[in-house]
Parts: C-alpha cells; structure tokens; sequence
C-alpha cells in the first residue's frame, strides 16, 4: 500500500508542476489531468482492492461529447470517474475537494470546476461556467448528480443541475452505473478496504435535443430509473424496495 500512496504523490507532484507551465491553456490542462486520471486512478484502484470491469465500453470510446452522470457512494468512484472518464471531460466537484492535500491542489489547478453547493446562487454561476468551457472547448462534463456520497449505497434523488446543463449545451446524458463501492471503500473508513468486485455499466446516451424546463422533473425521472434499474437489489432507491 506505501508504495502506491508513494507513486501517487510522487506523481500527483510531476503533474502539479506541469499544470503550472500549461496554466495559459486550460484546454490542455483539463486534458492532461485526464490522462493523468487514466494512469494513476488504476493503481490506487489496486491499492484499495477493488476488481474494476466495464461494460458499455462502446459508449467511451471514440465517443462525441456528452454529459455522464454518475451515482455516488464511497471515495472508490472518485478514482474511478477519473479512469473512466473520457479524455476531454470537464470534471465538477463540490469546492472541499480543493482542501485535500496534493490532489486537491492539483484539482484546483486543472481547469476543472469547484461549485459551492451550499451557495444556490453560486452553484448557478458554477454550472453556466461549465456550460460556457463545454461550449467553447468541445468538451464532455463528469458529474455525480446525487449532490452527496449515498449513506448507505443506496440511489439518491437526483439534483436538477445536469437537466440544466444538457438544455443549455445539447449534449446527450450517458449514464454510468457503479455497484459495490460501498462495499469497497466505506464511507468514514479512510483507511479500511474491502476486496470487492464492481461492475461499471455505461449506458446508452440518452437523447436531450427536446428536453426543456417546463418537463425537467419527467427528465430526472428518466434518468434515476434508467440508473436505479442497473444496480442490485441493495442499491435501490428505498422507495422502489418498499414497491417491489
């Protein structure tokens, strides 16, 4: 395990440095942290003792840009949204990641966007920003759209914010499933793994080219189901359990 920790921070270093050089260019500053994620996220994955494996890959690869939304439930899908992200993808994190020590630094320097989601006014400003770089860089966005790591593993209600983001940008919405990282990584266990297994499934895209705000609840709906209909029976949303 020291040596992984050793290899990231050694590396998460390098990539600090370099970040500073590209600073004019966030394009390419959020597209070399992208290929940093691909290289480094699979070691801490191993560290942890997770067993990764994707399905759907036919809808990362070579793909146009998109939003992927992603559930959220333990710091394992941090690391694994940095891997399976498609390069040219504009991560968005809650403004306390800046905090962690050198990966939040990095974070902070990589062009990627930090929202205040305590802020309602300033999460807008934060999700118009990002509508404003996807638009100008032809890039895709990265989310986890339940707002906050699930409790218990279990699906959350979705935030209204990719609904925005897709009326605004177009874009199609992907999708991305992970089950058991939970398990893996326990919320409150910084330093205890669990040998676990997680399937990865990325979806079919999702069209929003007739999406709206007057329909945006039917939309949620859509994409919370499509999500919650992946995931195993533990991971459900409490409500569809209690109507089974």
């Amino acid at each position: 395990m020291s040596l992984g920790i050793s290899w990231v921070l050694g590396t998460a270093s390098i990539l600090v440095l370099m970040l500073l050089f590209l600073l004019p260019w966030r394009g390419a500053r959020i597209r070399l942290c992208n290929h940093y994620g691909r290289l480094m996220s699979p070691v801490v994955l191993w560290v942890v003792r997770a067993r990764v494996q994707i399905f759907g890959k036919e809808h990362l690869v070579d793909a146009p840009p998109a939003i992927y939304v992603s559930n959220h439930t333990s710091m394992t899908d941090i690391f694994i949204g940095m891997w399976v992200c498609p390069v040219g993808g504009v991560g968005i994190a809650k403004k306390e990641v800046a905090k962690i020590p050198f990966f939040g630094w990095a974070y902070r320097l990589s062009g990627h966007l930090l929202i205040d989601r305590q802020n309602r006014d300033r999460a807008i400003a934060g999700m118009t920003e990002t509508g404003q770089v996807v638009r100008e860089l032809g890039m895709s966005i990265w989310m986890w759209p339940e707002g906050t790591r699930s409790r218990d593993g279990r699906l959350c209600p979705l935030k209204k914010g990719f609904v925005h983001l897709a009326i605004a940008t177009g874009l199609p919405v992907v999708p991305v499933v992970v089950s058991g990282a939970h398990k893996n990584w326990p919320l409150r266990e910084m330093t205890s793994f669990y040998l676990t297994d997680i399937p990865i499934n990325v979806l079919s895209p999702i069209d929003t080219s007739a999406w709206s705000v007057e329909t945006m609840d039917q939309h949620l709906d859509e994409v919370h189901a499509a999500m919650a209909a992946q995931l195993p029976a533990d991971q459900k949303p409490v409500a569809q359990v209690e109507s089974v």
